[in-house]
Parts: structure tokens; sequence; C-alpha cells
């Protein structure tokens, strides 16, 4: 009887931490961790007629991050100003700019330089 109960404890331990992986897996690492952190997320869509593009900007610290700015080269660069801990906003690049990486700084110390990723098309998909 005995090893019956430490193998259901054993069975729910295990579950339950592959569920906290899977958890963290599915926040793309989107987790405070630490007192100044950001999490940068470039986004492109190339369609037939048009690119969309976004840029997904979240502070996953647990300070505010002040003079936060998005630089997309060819000196298009947008001023956001401070982001409170949790706080998630999208900007999108100038129609004209190349669109290849943006460089996101704050004043904390904060750089991050990340390329637009481009979603994969599946076929029967818009702009595929």
């Amino acid at each position: 009887m005995g090893g019956y109960k430490f193998l259901l404890v054993a069975g729910i331990g295990v579950i339950a931490v592959l569920g906290i992986v899977v958890s963290l897996t599915l926040s793309k690492g989107a987790v405070a961790s630490g007192e100044y952190a950001i999490f940068v997320d470039p986004f492109k869509d190339e369609q037939d007629l048009f690119v969309m593009a976004r840029v997904m900007i979240q502070n996953i610290g647990s300070q505010p991050l002040t003079n936060v700015k998005a630089n997309f080269g060819g000196g298009d660069i947008q001023e956001l100003g401070t982001l409170k801990p949790g706080q998630k906003i999208l900007v999108s690049p100038p129609s004209d700019n190349e669109m290849e990486f943006v460089i996101v700084t704050a004043n904390e110390g904060i750089f991050v330089s990340k390329a637009f990723r481009i979603p994969l098309k599946m076929p029967g998909m818009m702009g595929s």
C-alpha cells in the first residue's frame, strides 16, 4: 500500500513540474526576472501589396523603465517614455522603414537588439 502512495505522489510531482515548464515555455520567458528586464518581440508579415509590422515591448521587471526608446534603424526612433512593471505596448515602424531589426533601450541599462521574425506561410492563408 505504501508503494502505491509513493508512486501517486511522485506522479503528481512530475505532472506539476511539467505544467510549470510548459507554462514558462508558452509565455516565451516573459516572467519577471529581476528589477529591470524587458521582453521584445518584433514581427513582420509580408503580404502581396503591403508589409504589416509591429513590435511588442513588455516590462517584465519589478521596477519601472524610464526613457524607453525603439530604434528601427534609418534614423527612425520612437520615444515611448516610461513603462510600468507588467505594462505591454505595441508599436509599429514607419511604413518606409526597411524593418530588419529593432533596438530597444532604457535608462536602467536596458539594450535589446532583435531582428524582425517572419511567420511561416501556410497554404490557403492570406499572403501565402
